[in-house]
C-alpha cells in the first residue's frame, strides 16, 4: 500500500494514511480514461443544433432570373445552397449524443485515474476540513497553506454546507462528494483534495 502524508489545515504535518493499491496504485490505462472522458463529455451535450436545408428555408417558388442571357450561371431555385439565403448542404438536426461505456471501463478509468494523481504527487489529504460558517477568506487560506494549484477539486464524505459555499466563489475550485466522483473532473483539476474521511469512503465505494 502506498503511504501518503496527511496535512492539517494550516499546511503542517498531521500523520501518514496508507492508500489501497487497488484504487490507487495501478498501472494507468490511458486508453479507459480517454474513452470515459469522451463518453463523459459526449452526454453532456444537448444536441439542440439546428438548421434549415433547401427544402426547408422560405422562397424558391419560382426561377429566379431567365436561363440564358444574363451572364449569370444557370439558376433554378433560390433555395439552393450555393445562393444567400438558401438551405444549409447536410444541415445539423437534434439528436441525441448518448452512449454508453462498460462499467468495468467506467472502474478502471477512476481507479487508473487515481493512481495517476498519487503517481504524479497531485494528491493532497488532509486530516480534517471543517469551517465554523462560510468564510471564502479561510477557504482561500487553506488552499494556500497547502499547496493546493489554481484548479483543485475539493473531495468530501459526506455533504458540509459551510465547505461548498466557502469554496464556491474561489475561481478553479470545485466541490464533490466521493460518492459522486467523476473521472472527468479527477483528470480535469490539477490538485486533488480529499479528506482521511473521504478516503475511507472511497474505498468503501469503489473496491
Amino acid at each position: 500500500m502506498a503511504t501518503v502524508k496527511m496535512l492539517n489545515m494550516a499546511g503542517q504535518e498531521a500523520g501518514t494514511i496508507e492508500l489501497n493499491d487497488e484504487l490507487f496504485g495501478i498501472e494507468p490505462n490511458e486508453n479507459a480514461v480517454h474513452e470515459v472522458v469522451k463518453n463523459y463529455l459526449a452526454n453532456q451535450r444537448q444536441g439542440t443544433q439546428s438548421a434549415k436545408t433547401r427544402a426547408e428555408v422560405r422562397g424558391g417558388g419560382r426561377k429566379p432570373f431567365r436561363q440564358k442571357g444574363t451572364g449569370r450561371h444557370r439558376q433554378g431555385s433560390t433555395t439552393d445552397p450555393s445562393q444567400i439565403g438558401g438551405g444549409i448542404v447536410f444541415a445539423p438536426k437534434p439528436r441525441d449524443y448518448r452512449y454508453s461505456v462498460p462499467k468495468k471501463v467506467k472502474r478502471l478509468a477512476l481507479r487508473s485515474a487515481l493512481s495517476a494523481k498519487v503517481a504524479d504527487g497531485e494528491i493532497i489529504v488532509l486530516d480534517e476540513l471543517k469551517m465554523d460558517a462560510p468564510k471564502t477568506k479561510e477557504m482561500a487560506a487553506t488552499l494556500k497553506n497547502i499547496n493546493a494549484a489554481n484548479k483543485a477539486l475539493i473531495v468530501t464524505a459526506e455533504k458540509d454546507e459551510n465547505v461548498v459555499r466557502s469554496a464556491a466563489n474561489i475561481p478553479g475550485v470545485r466541490t464533490v462528494l466521493a460518492s459522486n466522483m467523476n473521472v472527468y473532473e479527477i483528470v480535469n483539476y490539477t490538485s486533488f483534495i480529499v479528506t482521511q474521511e473521504a478516503v475511507k469512503k472511497i474505498e468503501e465505494v469503489y473496491l
